[in-house]
């Protein structure tokens, strides 16, 4: 997600469903097609989407931005009603949406980013709230100052009933393995919430913008997921999984590179042991398992291969809704060869539900 795809348009709860990028507001309204009912081996199943984006215009417009149109975009994205989200996860099969916002503010100051995360917060409780069967959301926070966002996190919890946070992969160039972030790590783990790491736009894509150049949408295609496996990384080697070993993290688009490569995080330090020089209390590829992962990786060869490194019970179900990467996540599960009818049923939803406290 850029800044560029936040789609027009306001809602009655003052939130926009918009493309990859910030949430949006309900009334209420009911999806006026027939939901698509997802079975596995005869019984119902409970489908739960973690990765779907939204928008405050509200909030955006006290750091000056704006939710603009994209007339390349399909029609599904120039939605602001609660209705249209609906009748699109019913086409897909999806139940429950688990709603956030893609960071656009760690370069806010203390008061404009304390204002607008309380707004934000606020609009997303409140739209959950109109729809309580088919939405539930994480957080935003400040992470540029972490004191708060412990604060903000907890208040996001116990006061607006959210569900855990969303953060970008990196905070203005910095790590999210940085000692300085260690107060919202450790207050994610007391409150025992996923947390959602999502790349920044302006990650590693903004530092290296000339390898990116050209055709293809590299900065998108590979600068996304790699931000996203640089930030794991950090976090298994510099010991932050080791210090707060009871977080929950889900990481976006299948975690980036890092399953797919797995063995190389542990034969490097073996191979160079002079270059790692802090000690990890087990293998890299330990930490992996430990992490979740969705399902955006579009192909049943990609999931099987991460459902294998890292345990079916790791992996959960996203659509980066209404951002136009996939409309066939369920498919992709039902697909994909090697899972157990448990293994289905878990990814489809009943691991996400119980990570983000939904009934079942």
């Amino acid at each position: 997600m850029t800044r560029r795809d936040f789609m027009e348009d306001t809602t009655v709860a003052g939130v926009a469903f918009v493309a990859c990028g910030l949430q949006g507001g309900v009334g209420g309204a009911q999806a006026q097609t027939r939901r698509r009912e997802v079975v596995v081996n005869g019984k119902r199943v409970k489908t739960v989407d973690v990765h779907a984006h939204c928008a405050v215009p509200d909030a955006m417009a006290l750091m000056g931005l704006k939710v603009t149109g994209q007339p390349n975009l399909p029609p599904v994205l120039a939605m602001s009603q609660a209705a249209d989200r609906l009748r699109a996860m019913d086409e897909q099969g999806i139940d429950v949406e688990a709603l956030s916002i893609n960071p656009y503010w760690y370069k806010a100051d203390r008061d404009v980013a304390q204002k607008l995360i309380t707004m934000q917060n606020e609009k997303l409780a409140e739209a959950c709230a109109a729809n309580p069967d088919r939405f539930v959301a994480f957080a935003t926070v400040a992470l540029q100052f972490p004191d708060m966002a412990a604060e903000q996190l907890e208040q996001g919890v116990k006061k607006y009933g959210l569900r855990g946070a969303a953060i970008g992969g990196s905070v203005n160039g910095e790590e999210l393995s940085d000692p300085k972030y260690h107060p919202f790590w450790a207050k994610a783990e007391q409150l025992d919430v996923l947390v959602f790491i999502h790349p920044q736009a302006s990650g590693i894509a903004a530092d290296a913008p000339g390898r990116f150049k050209g055709n293809g949408l590299l900065d998108n295609v590979i600068g996304n997921p790699l931000e996203t496996t640089i930030a794991l990384s950090h976090l298994i080697f510099e010991g932050t999984l080791d210090k707060f070993p009871g977080l929950k993290i889900c990481a976006a688009h299948g975690g980036g590179y890092l399953p797919s490569y797995a063995g190389r995080s542990d034969q490097g330090c073996l191979t160079f042991p002079n270059r790692c020089t802090g000690q990890l209390k087990k293998k890299p590829t330990e930490y992996i398992r430990q992490l979740y992962y969705d399902n955006i990786i579009f192909t049943p060869e990609g999931m099987r291969h991460l459902v294998a490194e890292t345990g079916p019970g790791q992996v959960v179900m996203g659509t980066d809704f209404p951002c136009p990467w996939t409309k066939t996540s369920v498919d992709l599960v039902l697909a994909t060869p090697g899972l157990t009818d448990a293994d289905r049923v878990a990814i489809l939803g009943g691991t996400a539900a119980k990570l983000l406290g939904i009934k079942t």
